[in-house]
């Protein structure tokens, strides 16, 4: 949730507005930005939806979205194939970001605005049966659960990146043993954890800096590895982020309406996309009829775009 979104759902308030007026000390040196990155042909596969937060792929030919209302209430974990079919899996209240474990995705709900200025527990990470529909809550007690990302474990890390503490908790996977992780990163929101190199790259949204930070899970409590694109970070709000096959992360600026690429090895990025009014996550297809070359994104405009390489 961030100031975009509030001004998608019409909710403009004293805070929002103060989180454009952050000072800029402290910035650190930007990344180096890279030539020969071929920017990506953009479509759009489908629209009309409320606000979109997230998406995964469920392996089965359906592409998952978050979808709220635009008046910022409601929402559900919604369906959509290839042939452009939509069906609402469930009701999730304001959902998050969502994972996909076998035949369970798990999406935050809660991800509010007014829940993370009020610093209220009332967000949680549900459970949705993807063959019956039925939910269950798995983690409960989250303030503004944002960004999802599921460790090996089973157990669950969540961002927040409005209110006050908005560092990143780490939860067992039955609700257990909630505690911060990486408490250096604040404002966070994209998530992906990367189970070749074992880390969890996380990116920072209000902060001066945006920042792409890679947090070791084998040390969690060294110094995360940090990567800076340039530009004042409420201009950029990063977003959600993905770890691609080439091993690269792709990190959607929201408010910048762009999707970067990022080489967590060399410090190098470069921008593949532009011209996304308020982008919000982007994943590579998986599954029947989905091209695993091309990224899809989504955007609080209510619309799924495909980038093809």
């Amino acid at each position: 949730m961030h100031f975009a979104k509030a001004l998608v759902s019409g909710v403009v308030t004293a805070q929002s507005i103060a989180l454009l007026t952050l000072g800029a000390n402290g910035i650190a040196t930007a990344a180096n930005e890279v030539g020969g990155c071929a920017v990506r042909s953009a479509s759009t596969v489908a629209s009309g939806f409320g606000v979109l937060e997230n998406l995964a792929f469920d392996g089965t030919g359906g592409l998952l979205l978050s979808e709220t209302s635009f008046g910022g209430a409601g929402g559900g974990l919604v369906r959509l194939t290839p042939d452009g079919s939509r069906v609402t899996v469930a009701p999730v209240e304001t959902p998050g970001g969502l994972v996909v474990s076998g035949g369970t995705a798990y999406v935050n709900t809660g991800n509010t605005f007014a829940s993370g200025v009020s610093d209220t527990p009332d967000g949680a990470i549900v459970a949705v049966d993807l063959a019956t529909g039925a939910v269950h809550t798995a983690v409960t007690g989250l303030r503004m659960p944002n960004g999802l990302a599921q460790l090996p474990d089973g157990g669950f890390v969540v961002s927040r990146d409005v209110g006050g503490a908005t560092t990143l908790t780490r939860v067992a996977a039955d609700g257990s043993g909630a505690h911060t992780l990486a408490p250096e990163l604040t404002s966070t929101n994209g998530l992906a954890y990367d189970p070749g190199r074992r880390k969890l790259f996380v990116s920072t949204t209000f902060d001066a800096a945006t920042v792409i930070a890679a947090v070791d899970l084998e040390h969690p409590d060294a110094a995360p590895a940090r990567i800076t694109l340039p530009g004042f970070g409420p201009l950029n709000s990063a977003d959600d982020l993905t770890v691609g096959p080439d091993g690269a992360v792709y990190v959607a600026l929201n408010t910048a309406g762009t999707v970067v690429r990022v080489d967590p090895e060399a410090g190098t990025y470069c921008t593949i996309a532009r011209d996304l009014p308020f982008v919000t996550s982007v994943r590579f297809g998986a599954g029947p009829g989905w091209d695993p070359k091309s990224l899809y994104a989504t955007g609080f405009l209510g619309a799924v775009t495909r980038l093809a390489p």
